[in-house]
């Protein structure tokens, strides 16, 4: 069963930058996982950030395509996101997914969740 385990969360000043981990294990040899990140904050839907596919394409949403990236180290099987410039907006609990795909959109759907992260900007 594949698992997913976000890392790099926690307070950030308005401004900064931050680098979220997530880490794949359990991954079936030879199978093509689309990877990517998504965020929620309360009293919000769950909002797609980017994603990246296994051969490290990626692909980030418009309304943060200017600050974020997202990249993929195949050898250690974990997605990045690198976030920069970050605002109060961005405050949520950002999730990793996974799914055995060789396509990769935001609009697909996920099999694999990891349990999340929470990202807190401060002004």
């Amino acid at each position: 069963q594949v698992q997913l385990v976000e890392s790099g969360g926690g307070s950030v000043q308005a401004g900064g930058s931050a680098r979220l981990s997530c880490a794949r294990s359990g991954s079936t040899s030879g199978t093509v996982y689309c990877m990517g990140w998504f965020r929620q904050s309360p009293g919000k839907e769950r909002e797609g950030i980017a994603v990246v596919t296994g051969w490290g394409y990626p692909a980030v949403a418009k309304s943060v395509a200017d600050r974020f990236a997202i990249s993929l180290d195949k050898a250690k099987e974990t997605a990045y996101l690198q976030m920069n410039s970050l605002t109060s907006e961005d405050t949520a609990v950002y999730y990793c997914a996974a799914d055995e795909s060789w396509t990769c959109s935001l609009g697909q759907t996920f099999q694999f969740w990891g349990r999340g992260t929470q990202v807190s900007v401060s002004s």
